[in-house]
């Protein structure tokens, strides 16, 4: 069974991320913000690895250009595809995602059909 690590500092969004992933058949994981990501990371990691990240940007704490900017240093976290997720559509926005080493971007709110096809994209 895959794993996804869902990071996002919406309670709701969370949740209907990882409803929407469970009933295609992934494990899921959750973290509130990057630190707790990488927190839980260093525990999945620990119980194998994750196969993809799906980060919100704008979050407290550690937000998701910085995680992905943390993850990317990890030797066995290199590859993992890190899908970025928000409400901003800014050209510029994306760019940074890219450049912290984001593989793809979905766009708030999301459609449960078209995070399925992408997280299928980015996983084969």
């Amino acid at each position: 069974m895959q794993r996804v690590l869902i990071v996002d500092d919406s309670f709701s969004m969370r949740a209907m991320m990882g409803e929407t992933l469970r009933n295609e058949g992934f494990e899921v994981v959750e973290a509130e913000d990057g630190v707790d990501a990488l927190s839980k990371l260093g525990t999945a990691l620990g119980n194998g690895p994750v196969d993809l990240i799906v980060t919100d940007l704008n979050m407290p704490v550690l937000d998701g250009i910085r995680l992905i900017e943390c993850v990317r240093r990890e030797p066995e976290m290199k590859r993992t595809p890190i899908l970025m997720l928000t409400t901003e559509g800014a050209e510029a926005t994306k760019q940074q995602g890219k450049a912290a080493g984001a593989t793809g971007w979905i766009k708030k709110p999301f459609d449960p059909d078209k995070l399925i096809a992408t997280v299928a994209k980015v996983l084969k």
